[in-house]
């Protein structure tokens, strides 16, 4: 559609019930928009997952996420947390055999954050080539740093 909607127009349009603000894990989400975008706001939840999440749960992925249901975002939220339960295949998750415990999950929130923090932490501490990087606050992933990559950094001859 070419015709964007103003606020006043979309204030009609809206159910009583209707939330600005949804609290989900830990993360707050724009009720105003579609349900599949408004849960990609969640840290380690991308577009595809959140496809695949309105998908098992059954929930419209064109509604607005503010005129979802508390039982609807409670079974987005069991999703979210128990994904294989769900019948969603592991390829798809985002932590695949993590190195403590084997097993494959879906990392989000809080969660995200903390383990990407362990593993930067475990790999200086192994004092390993991308460890030593990280430590060093250099390019990780092979690229060339001679001419490129100098903000931030002093530049010049003393």
């Amino acid at each position: 559609p070419t015709h964007k909607f103003t606020m006043a127009e979309t204030a009609l349009m809206m159910s009583p019930d209707f939330q600005h603000i949804l609290r989900v894990l830990n993360t707050n989400i724009d009720g105003r928009r579609k349900t599949m975008f408004a849960l990609t706001k969640i840290q380690g939840i991308g577009r595809r997952f959140a496809n695949l999440i309105c998908k098992k749960a059954e929930v419209d992925p064109d509604q607005r996420s503010g005129e979802l249901t508390q039982d609807e975002v409670e079974k987005l939220v069991a999703i979210i947390q128990s994904p294989k339960q769900f019948k969603i295949p592991e390829w798809f998750l985002n932590r695949q055999r993590e190195w403590k415990t084997g097993k494959t999950m879906q990392a989000f929130s809080n969660n995200l954050s903390a383990k990407l923090r362990e593993d930067l932490e475990r790999l200086k501490k192994i004092r390993c080539h991308r460890g030593l990087r990280h430590y060093w606050g250099i390019r990780v992933r092979g690229q060339h740093t001679k001419t490129t990559g100098r903000r931030g950094k002093t530049v010049g001859v003393k």
